[in-house]
This record gives C-alpha cells, sequence and structure tokens, in this order.
C-alpha cells in the first residue's frame, strides 16, 4: 500500500511487518516482538504496555500507523538520551550513568534510590544494569510521578501532605 501523509516511509515499512495479524494495528504483543535493547532481548510488557498506552488515542490497546510512526520517533529519542548516558558504551546503563543521568535530568535522587531501582529493573548480575526499556520505562515514570506530585508542592517546596487515598489516586491514575 500506499505510506500514509505525515508517516515516515521508513516507519510504514516496519509497521506493516510488525502488524502480523495484518489488522492494520499494532497491540502490545506485536510490539513486544518488534523491539528488541543492545543485549537483543526483547522489550519488557510493562514499557510495551506504557508506551502503547501513551499513543493509543482511541483506549482500544493498539496504535494505528500514525501512532506508531509517532511511538518511533519518540523511542529514538530515548534511546539517543540513553547513549548519552551510557558512558562506556556498553549498551546498557551501571549504577554510576544512571545517578549521572538524574542528575543532569534535573532529579535530585540519592544513590539509595538509585540502588532501589537497579534491584526492581535490572537483570540479576555481579553488575546490574538497565537496558534501554526499562530506562524509558523508569524515566516515564519519573515523570509521570514527578508531575503528580508537582501538582500537589504547589508551593514548590519539596514536601507535600496526603492522604493515604489522596496518594493511592496519583499512583492509580498515573502508574497503572
Amino acid at each position: 500500500g500506499n505510506v500514509p501523509p505525515g508517516v515516515d516511509p521508513e516507519a510504514f515499512s516496519w509497521f506493516q511487518s510488525v502488524d502480523a495479524d495484518r489488522s492494520g494495528y499494532i497491540t502490545v504483543k506485536e510490539l513486544k516482538q518488534a523491539l528488541v535493547n543492545s543485549n537483543w532481548s526483547t522489550f519488557n510488557d510493562e514499557t510495551c504496555l506504557l508506551m502503547i498506552n501513551m499513543f493509543d488515542k482511541t483506549r482500544s490497546g493498539r496504535i494505528d500507523v500514525y501512532g506508531f510512526s509517532a511511538l518511533l520517533r519518540f523511542i529514538q529519542q530515548w534511546k539517543n538520551l540513553f547513549q548519552q548516558y551510557d558512558r562506556d558504551q556498553s549498551g546498557s546503563i551501571s549504577f554510576n550513568e544512571l545517578q549521572q543521568a538524574f542528575s543532569q535530568m534535573g532529579y535530585n535522587l540519592s544513590p539509595q534510590f538509585s540502588q532501589l531501582l537497579l534491584a526492581r529493573y535490572a537483570q540479576r548480575s555481579p553488575n546490574p544494569s538497565i537496558q534501554l526499556d526499562r530506562f524509558i520505562q523508569i524515566c516515564m515514570q519519573l515523570q509521570s510521578t514527578t508531575d503528580a506530585f508537582r501538582e500537589k508542592d504547589t508551593g514548590l517546596v519539596g514536601n507535600v501532605r496526603l492522604s493515604y487515598e489522596d496518594f493511592l489516586t496519583m499512583v492509580v491514575t498515573r502508574m497503572m
């Protein structure tokens, strides 16, 4: 078929190969099979779902060729950032690189928090590190929760007082 207006021809070609069932839409499962990290592992389900939801304008759980084209641009921007922070060009982000990334992004997070993220999102190894998919996921969730926090922190003091239900509402509406 012809490339729709406003869609990158390469993205259109890739969309056609990723749309395994020829439905005209890409699901989380199809997206997961199309995206790989530098170590050739597929992107994890959580990251794929976050990205599908971000570009799914109809709330159908899938994206069309326009959403896919936008998603590829989004991933490329994250990949460029990831490569910038992957100082040793290892294809993954280590603890020190993660700390530097957070700092340069304007987040004032403790080494303990970065360690917690590594423990949660890195593959088990003597030197845990984060692949691109988890980097995207962490940054998207960090941005989303930071936005929610800022809505409550109107005085920009870095502290808020929340009821338990307000906290749960923030989490559910932003993270799930």
